[in-house]
């Protein structure tokens, strides 16, 4: 007697497991890493400085809105030791670092998908780790970034915070966040071309209503509600905390932080894997 077996079709539910999702990074863990080397390497393959533009780049960009908000407009920070120009580069840079790798890996996730239609149509490949490779080229240029700021910081300071080694962790937040808005926003990029289009605006808006040139102090009550619904903007605050004044993470909101973008993040897994099955027809 023959019996016959039906496959069910996986519900978004069945990828709500963050041990599975942890396995399979595990398990494709050589690709992840080959394919975040070689997104480092194609950004600067036939460029005469080569790597160095991952230094010149932040450094570069650092010295223009130093010279706007900190020389033109006066701006100074509350919190910071003294009201020298040097303090205030130094706090805008921390935030600047936590903020582009985020924007870095949303930015760039729109066409990640769209750009290898082979690996899509003719062969088998875990679509959902290209994210997480461009996740990994965007915290290496932070982690350069935040080398840069951790060695001016010691020649002018004078010392580093112990607590840098909480880097980590106040990361996590950054890293759940980017990566759940990744898969999200690559998938939705196969099905509606325009969604780059979009992403970058909101990402300009996200970039303004983030406190990095700015204290969360200075915000009038009533918008300041609006600032801290914004994901990143307790991100950059404990970015400068652990980085440069030597103070813990807001406990508990860190952790119910970690807790809601990790939420975020499986989601946005879900998503991807739910709606791939579909992308071999769009493209």
């Amino acid at each position: 007697m023959a019996t016959l077996i039906i496959s069910r079709s996986p519900r978004i539910i069945d990828y709500l497991n963050p041990i599975l999702l942890a396995r399979s990074v595990w398990r494709h863990r050589d690709l992840i890493i080959q394919l975040t080397r070689r997104e480092i390497e194609g950004r600067y393959r036939g460029a005469y400085l080569g790597m160095l533009w991952s230094l010149a780049h932040p450094l570069l960009m650092l010295s223009v809105y130093t010279l706007v908000f900190g020389v033109i407009f006066q701006s100074r920070w509350p919190q910071a030791r003294t009201d020298s120009l040097v303090d205030f580069a130094l706090i805008l840079f921390a935030g600047l670092s936590a903020y582009s790798c985020f924007s870095e890996t949303v930015g760039r996730s729109s066409g990640v998908i769209v750009s290898v239609p082979n690996y899509v149509k003719k062969v088998i490949f875990p679509l959902e780790v290209l994210p997480i490779s461009i996740l990994g080229a965007a915290l290496f240029h932070m982690l350069i970034s935040v080398g840069v700021l951790l060695v001016v910081h010691l020649l002018v300071g004078g010392g580093l915070p112990w607590t840098i080694i909480l880097l980590p962790l106040v990361s996590l937040p950054l890293i759940f966040l980017s990566l759940g808005l990744a898969w999200f926003v690559a998938s939705l990029g196969v099905y509606i071309r325009d969604i780059g289009q979009a992403v970058g605006i909101v990402l300009q808006v996200t970039f303004f209503l983030t406190p990095i040139f700015y204290s969360i102090e200075i915000i009038p009550e009533p918008f300041r509600t609006l600032v801290l619904f914004n994901p990143m903007a307790p991100v950059t605050e404990n970015f400068r905390r652990v980085l440069l004044w030597g103070q813990l993470p807001s406990f508990p909101g860190t952790l119910w932080w970690i807790l809601g973008t990790g939420a975020m993040m499986m989601l946005g897994y879900a998503w991807f894997m739910k709606t791939r099955k579909g992308f071999a027809d769009v493209l």
